[in-house]
């Protein structure tokens, strides 16, 4: 092959992959199959740098119907319901263009879902941006990108009729040069009318379904797997446009093709389009395919073959019918106003062979393009700056006033309501929202079909995974467990979205395999498998990465949707209580990074067994009827906590706690929780059968909110906790 160096930097492919190409083939590939191998050896459809550390996550238990490796997870949730759900990132696309690259994010994550034969009831996003609060050139970018990524991911979900529910944003300068859009899907399906993506029997018709393919998003997967530098940071190309309405088509054409035996498997043409969803359904069966390209329906004139293959246009499917059925499944589409095509047949030579106008153009083996992409095992090596963090404590800084403090951490943009985001998201369409956003920790949404809900949460504390990558990641899982407990649900699985940097450096390695040992440690103790997820890399713009950011999202089950636990006050008069310890844990706290502008120091041992203990002790507390709320204490401590409660409420609060140090109002520890109760004594003997500390610390009421030494007027805390967000994000407008 000519100007091979070049051909290679080009496709990002190395010699030594090339060499296992011409083995794999036993010939040079043509433009064509390594533009195939390019995309399907992508770090983006091929795991080639993370598959070595996913491989051991806690993945089963008894409601766990399909675990990771199709397009979604799926778990039981009683009287033959199942919960299908997945977090994906679009973080490149969205940082390029944050409007489309949003929004597509959203539209992939939903294909994901109904491709498995779940109608979507519930979105969720993990957003990290970079400072937004000062007045220079990136904080009025980051505002721009905040603005756009919103009005992206609240246009697509409107539009296809899907309430987003929740979420989290945290803002980090680690993130100035690479945001983190991470969205997130939940559908609910018939256990016995799960779809999957899968290509078998031959002579089988191959079916295009959807939209019409153009040039958008051509090279996206590759893109993805790609550090930012100045050079490729205006990559609009490969960022593909979405059209919600021809999405909505799909999803309800799709659903009524459910309800008949016409088809064998479905797949979502997402990273590397018609490559990888043709690919992984044949590859799935250890079938051969043929496909004729010159059949896929093209939005552009002059289309050539590699453009079919790698273009990721939007709202598109793959399907495998059943022989003889094809017609029919045409006519569905047709009836929907889509494009549908048979373009192939399933085949026994185990290769996919493209043809165009009558001309075969490429022909490869399934298995080792789709299933044996390369594994790397990178060098690790611990980052030199933990050596240098690691002991700074509290007692390093001057001491400040809590009052002082308060007002300050109180008016971070991390901690007041962001009602200026999700108030551009529907939330109550489908009329399924017990618990919206806004209304502190889990989102819930009921499952009509059984009385149930379902208990949503996203987390992750990024500074804790850059104190300590492995603490971090497991405190991520426990955390959004917590929050779902603390609706009164039951944690049972967990999604992730595993964001780092470039795994070419050892240490970002180093911090991803922690990252991942931590996930698979907390997960196994909490009996919360891994259903679903994705790996991000090289989210690292001029060699400067982003904060190790593995985030989770928990779903839980609440068999009684009636019974779903506020966490923001709920009656005068009634007695406060908090569960847990608190020492000073300052390792990576809100407190730190406001008042002296650190990321440092040290997180302590998660105590799993305490944890489980806080859960069970909410959970069988709330079906008892002994709690009127529950709020988790984390980013900022147990003052921050109780000014949300204040602030949603509207209710004030009188409370003392005991404390070594005054400053450990603002302490990050672990397995804590604030509740308000109902009958003390009854809530405090079932602590003590638990085995968990209990402490009466204050008394809902009044017009102030009073914790030890710090005070605020309950008007003043919902004035800064609501208006805060909004004068921050659009000062520029």
């Amino acid at each position: 092959m000519e100007n091979l160096d070049e051909v290679l930097k080009k496709h990002k492919l190395t010699m030594d992959e090339y060499k296992n190409i011409l083995s794999i083939l036993g010939r040079e590939p043509n433009m064509l199959e390594m533009g195939i191998f390019s995309s399907m050896w992508s770090e983006h459809c091929s795991y080639k740098s993370s598959k070595k550390y996913l491989r051991g996550f806690p993945t089963s238990a008894p409601w766990v119907i399909q675990g990771p490796g199709e397009n979604a997870g799926v778990i039981d949730v009683g009287d033959g319901m199942a919960a299908v759900f997945k977090m994906e990132s679009h973080n490149h696309p969205s940082f390029i263009e944050p409007y489309q690259g949003a929004a597509t994010g959203v539209g992939g994550i939903l294909r994901d879902v109904f491709t498995m034969g779940a109608r979507p009831v519930a979105n969720m996003n993990s957003l990290r941006f970079g400072n937004i609060t000062n007045n220079d050139k990136i904080s009025k970018h980051q505002r721009y990108l905040v603005r756009g990524v919103v009005a992206g991911i609240g246009d697509y979900g409107n539009c296809m009729g899907v309430p987003t529910v929740g979420g989290e944003t945290f803002f980090d300068e680690s993130y100035n040069g690479n945001i983190l859009v991470n969205a997130f899907t939940l559908g609910l399906a018939k256990t016995d009318e799960i779809f999957y993506g899968r290509a078998e029997g031959i002579g089988n018709p191959v079916i295009y379904v959807g939209s019409k393919t153009g040039r958008d998003g051509l090279g996206g997967a590759v893109m993805a797997s790609d550090s930012f530098t100045e050079e490729n940071k205006s990559l609009r190309p490969t960022v593909q446009v979405g059209d919600p309405f021809a999405e909505k088509l799909l999803l309800e054409a799709c659903l009524e093709l459910f309800k008949k035996d016409y088809i064998v498997g479905i797949q979502d043409m997402g990273a590397a389009g018609l490559t990888s969803s043709s690919f992984e359904m044949a590859g799935r069966s250890g079938s051969g395919m043929k496909m004729y390209l010159d059949k896929v329906p093209a939005r552009e004139p002059n289309m050539q073959p590699f453009e079919f293959m790698l273009s990721e246009s939007q709202e598109r499917m793959l399907i495998c019918a059943k022989k003889g059925y094809e017609d029919k499944v045409l006519d569905i589409f047709r009836k929907w106003d889509l494009d549908a095509e048979v373009i192939g047949e399933v085949t026994d030579t185990g290769n996919m062979e493209l043809f165009w106008h009558g001309e075969r153009v490429a022909n490869m083996p399934v298995q080792p393009v789709g299933e044996q992409a390369p594994v790397y095992d990178r060098p690790v090596k611990e980052p030199e700056y933990l050596a240098k963090i690691k002991n700074t404590s509290l007692y390093d800084f001057q001491k400040i006033d809590n009052q002082e403090a308060f007002e300050k951490l109180f008016c971070s943009v991390e901690v007041v309501d962001k009602s200026w985001i999700f108030e551009q998201y529907d939330s109550m369409v489908q009329t399924n929202t017990v618990k919206a956003p806004g209304s502190l920790d889990a989102s819930v949404i009921r499952i009509k079909e059984n009385g149930k809900a379902l208990a949503m949460s996203s987390d992750c504390n990024p500074r804790y995974n850059y104190i300590d990558p492995f603490k971090g990641a497991a405190a991520a899982v426990v955390e959004s467990g917590r929050n779902v407990a603390m609706s009164g649900a039951r944690p049972l699985a967990i999604t992730d979205c595993l964001n780092y940097g470039n795994p070419e450096n050892p240490e970002v390695m180093w911090q991803f395999a922690q990252g991942c040992y931590g996930i698979k440690e907390a997960c196994a103790k909490l009996n919360t498998p891994v259903v679903s997820g994705n790996v991000s890399l090289y989210n690292e713009t001029n060699k400067i990465g982003v904060f190790p950011t593995p985030a989770i999202v928990m779903v839980g089950l609440n068999d009684d949707a009636n019974k779903t636990l506020p966490s923001s006050f709920q009656k005068e008069g009634s007695s406060v209580y908090l569960i847990g310890d608190t020492k000073s844990d300052f390792g990576g706290s809100l407190y730190m990074k406001e008042l002296f502008g650190k990321v440092e120091g040290s997180l302590s041992e998660i105590d799993y067994e305490k944890e489980l203990k806080l859960w069970n002790l909410v959970i069988e507390a709330n079906k008892d009827g002994l709690l009127s709320c529950a709020k988790d204490v984390n980013v900022g401590g147990i003052a921050i906590a109780l000014a949300k409660m204040v602030a949603v409420s509207g209710k004030g609060i009188d409370a003392n706690v005991e404390l070594n140090d005054k400053r450990d109002i603002f302490s990050e520890s672990f397995s804590r929780a604030i509740v308000e109760v109902v009958d003390g004594n009854a809530f405090e003997a079932k602590a003590r059968d638990i085995g968990i500390n209990v402490t009466k610390i204050g008394t809902v009421g009044s017009n102030m909110l009073k914790i030890n030494d710090i005070s605020m007027a309950v008007d003043s805390v919902k004035k800064i906790y609501f208006t805060r967000f909004k004068e921050v994000v659009e000062q520029d407008i």
